[in-house]
């Protein structure tokens, strides 16, 4: 296996520091020779003719001048001692630095062992994090409210949740921190796939190398308690296979939790819509589908159940003209002769499908997702493990985003991540990703809800209180379009709150809707501006 970046720059940096401890006590060792080494004068002289002819002061001289000499190279070499001593010191503190990262502490506790057990014990540590976090497993949750949502990132922007009233639903990671945390991580997940352990490497075929260029998308969260955990996945331009990594950072170093390789070339998704009237809005839709899963993906089913006999027509119009059109017959309508029931339409065309297993997406009419959508809701979403509940972006009322223009632009210029054009529906549970299997376990909707709202966040709270893994996360091709609410008088008390709070949080950003509450503030004073202009170019 082979060694990890940080972990070559590490050893790199110790054996130069080795060299330079070993350099600096040879100096030392040379300079100490030399001192003791005879000293040769040219000034001095043996004791012969001419010393006897000096007498007594030429000796005398001579010996306090060499006396100096000595003095002065002493005190020279003192001085060039201590400073090497300091010098070897400070690289002795680096050392000690660098041993103490490849052996950090745990929990702030020096481990006075041996170097194999505080290895150990760091394992063991970091493992039982790994096994508190929610990576491998699901965990039983009280409430919807108890997930730790994920943010979605490219290698270019982040999609956060928490935004407050500075930061932005889409934005590139400002800091400098984040920048680096995301870089690290896609490096680490390219190391893993390029340098595979043996129960990794499947050994079929000669293994492709990835690089940045093929990170595709990645999901982190972090519990405060236990630490961060990364989804990553790549792929090659050319193919269909992604690579999965996992990991885990335990308020510590990155570990490594697993790696595989995803197949979803023949993964369908079977697409659900529950409806009643709204043809308008049903043959948009069906122009979104066309272009994407009928042109681009080309690996879906269309299931429609409609509700009531009013408009079912037009809804079979429009569908056997994209068939006939496009060549697409994969596509079933359900009509029921009763009253809308949103859960009880999902649940039908659940249970409409007769192949088997499938991955199903709960969409609704009013719903825009791209083809990257699409391969997110399969990657995901797994058979008895995972189930994918997207954080859709809901746009605010056209009239009002764009009121300073004739008319609002097209659709699809109205797909951007702004503040001031639309939010991540974080309150909203009804756009989800899971297999057909997974949905009939926990028994399906709670088909006793009637009218609007409620059936989806039932469905969620199972989930939760089961050992599946809810994958919680805003992704960017996934966009709720505005159309105006009726909320019924005929909902409880509950359902109807949670209608006006939808409709409240649909119109308008919070400055918009704050220049709508004082607009006749505004143009008051407007009209006391225009007054004094008047006035003064009458004056």
């Amino acid at each position: 296996m082979r060694m990890p970046r940080r972990g070559l720059v590490i050893q790199a940096r110790t054996h130069w520091l080795l060299v330079g401890i070993a350099f600096l006590f040879s100096l030392v060792l040379l300079m100490y020779l030399l001192e003791c080494a005879p000293q040769t004068d040219s000034n001095g002289s043996l004791p012969g003719v001419m010393g006897e002819n000096m007498g007594k002061e030429y000796y005398q001289a001579l010996l306090q001048e060499q006396e100096e000499h000595y003095q002065n190279r002493a005190t020279s070499l003192k001085r060039q001692i201590a400073q090497l001593k300091q010098e070897l010191q400070e690289m002795s503190d680096k050392l000690k630095t660098l041993q103490d990262k490849k052996s950090p502490k745990v929990n702030g506790m020096n481990y006075q062992g041996t170097k194999e057990q505080a290895s150990n014990d760091l394992l063991e540590f970091l493992h039982s994090q790994i096994d508190k976090a929610e990576v491998s497993v699901g965990a039983k949750l009280p409430s919807e409210y108890g997930v730790v949502p994920f943010e979605s990132f490219t290698s270019m922007k982040v999609f956060q949740l928490e935004m407050g009233l500075t930061r932005h639903p889409e934005e590139k990671p400002v800091r400098k921190d984040k920048r680096d945390e995301l870089v690290e991580v896609i490096e680490a997940g390219l190391e893993v796939i390029n340098n595979p352990d043996e129960e990794d490497d499947d050994g079929v075929g000669e293994r492709q190398l990835y690089s940045e260029n093929d990170f595709v998308e990645g999901y982190y969260r972090t519990e405060r308690d236990k630490g961060t955990q990364y989804e990553l996945f790549y792929k090659k331009m050319d193919g269909m296979e992604y690579r999965h990594v996992t990991l885990f950072r335990p308020f510590g170093p990155l570990m490594k939790v697993k790696s595989e390789t995803v197949d979803i070339s023949r993964s369908v998704i079977n697409i659900i819509v529950p409806l009643a009237g709204r043809t308008e809005a049903f043959a948009q839709f069906m122009q979104n589908f066309r272009d994407v899963c009928i042109h681009q993906d080309k690996r879906v089913h269309l299931t429609v159940v409609y509700f009531g006999q009013d408009g079912l027509s037009e809804v079979k119009t429009i569908l056997e003209s994209v068939s006939r059109e496009t060549n697409f017959h994969n596509y079933t309508l359900v009509s029921l002769n009763e009253e809308f029931n949103r859960g009880r339409g999902l649940d039908m065309g659940a249970r409409a499908w007769e192949k088997g297993e499938v991955l199903m997406f709960f969409c609704d009419v009013d719903v825009y997702f791209t083809a990257e959508f699409l391969n997110s809701c399969r990657l995901n979403a797994e058979p008895g493990k995972k189930v994918f509940y997207p954080v859709v972006f809901s746009l605010y009322n056209p009239a009002i985003v764009y009121a300073n223009q004739d008319i609002p632009p097209p659709v699809e210029q109205q797909l951007v991540h702004k503040k001031d054009s639309g939010f991540w529906r974080d309150f909203g549970f009804g756009m989800t990703c899971q297999y057909r299997t997974d949905f009939l376990t926990v028994g399906g909707f709670d088909l006793e809800v009637k009218g609007w709202g409620g059936e989806d966040v039932h469905l969620y709270r199972k989930y939760l209180h089961g050992d599946l893994i809810v994958i919680r996360t805003p992704v960017p091709g996934l966009f709720h379009l505005w159309h105006e609410k009726h909320c019924a008088d005929e909902l409880t008390p509950e359902q109807y709150r949670m209608c006006i709070q939808s409709k409240a949080m649909n119109e308008a950003s919070h400055s918009h809707l704050g220049m709508l509450v004082f607009r006749e503030e505004i143009e008051t004073h407007l009209r006391k501006q225009a007054y004094r202009t008047n006035s003064e170019a009458v004056g």
